[in-house]
């Protein structure tokens, strides 16, 4: 294994994603779909994806099963360039998205992935406390890997997604983050939340806003916004995805957080003019 500067630990799966003209009511009827694809998804695949089409040298580690989506997920990532460790589940992670060209999205969990919490490859062990940053994506492996990663002693960072604010799965990672990324969906005061997430020890934290770019607050109470950059969209999954590895590849490169935010808005434009989660899967996949 080459010794990575990014260690990332979470979701891979196959997805299956359908564009309709609206998300559906919940009453029995009748929707034609407007695109069909099927493709990988999954958060820890989506930033590896992006992280290595920046240069930056990238391990991923997820669970996949012995079945068809498992070769699929591994045949594809590995014809896209990314370095990944596999870890062995009873089946692979399967999603059906609904999705809206608007970028709306309903996820249906088909299946999920399960481990029998074998010991971890030594190599792993070690991929983890030389990393220049470790990234942990919300998954029930990721969260067994919590302690490793806290003792490590390497910059945790996080993605806690739509987090409500609320939910307690999440407590875990919060707690365990140096850098903290998070969705405005869910949240009624988005700058509200990372400023709690800074007072409470994190060195930075940013949530993504859809259009309207991004906003962060780092570790002195700055607030710093960045735009979204204009492009056709052609697909918006895999978008925060690329946003957060464009941001981590640039503060690992020592770039000033204004402008590491102009590289993660860069970096999310280019998984926004693909189907895929990121242009590296266009020749894998089609």
């Amino acid at each position: 294994m080459t010794s990575p500067s990014v260690f990332v630990a979470g979701p891979a799966s196959w997805n299956s994603i359908v564009v309709l003209d609206r998300l559906p009511e919940p009453v029995p009827h009748m929707q034609f779909a407007e695109e069909s694809w099927e493709t990988v998804g999954g958060t820890s695949a989506g930033k590896a994806l992006s992280l290595t089409a920046l240069g930056r040298a990238t391990v991923l580690y997820a669970l996949a099963g012995d079945d068809e989506p498992g070769r699929r997920v591994c045949d594809a990532l590995a014809g896209a360039g990314v370095q990944a460790v596999w870890g062995r589940s009873a089946t692979t992670e399967r999603h059906l998205n609904l999705m809206t060209r608007a970028g709306e999205r309903v996820s249906l969990y088909l299946a999920t992935p399960s481990t029998d919490a074998v010991d971890l490859d030594p190599a792993l062990l070690d991929a983890m406390r030389t990393a220049d940053a470790i990234v942990m994506d919300l998954a029930a492996e990721s969260l067994r890997l919590l302690p490793t990663a806290q003792a490590s002693g390497r910059p945790i960072w996080v993605d806690v997604h739509d987090y409500d604010g609320e939910a307690a799965f999440h407590v875990p990672f919060l707690s365990a983050a140096d850098v903290v990324f998070c969705s405005a969906d869910r949240l009624a005061d988005p700058v509200g939340f990372l400023r709690t997430c800074v007072s409470r020890g994190a060195a930075l934290a940013v949530c993504t806003l859809g259009a309207d770019g991004a906003v962060a607050v780092d570790a002195e109470g700055a607030t710093h916004r960045v735009a979204a950059v204009a492009v056709d969209v052609v697909d918006t999954n895999g978008a925060g995805d690329a946003f957060f590895a464009g941001v981590l590849d640039a503060r690992l490169s020592g770039l000033s957080l204004p402008r590491a935010l102009e590289a993660g808005a860069r970096s999310a434009s280019e998984a926004l003019r693909t189907r895929h989660l990121h242009p590296l899967l266009d020749p894998v996949l089609g």
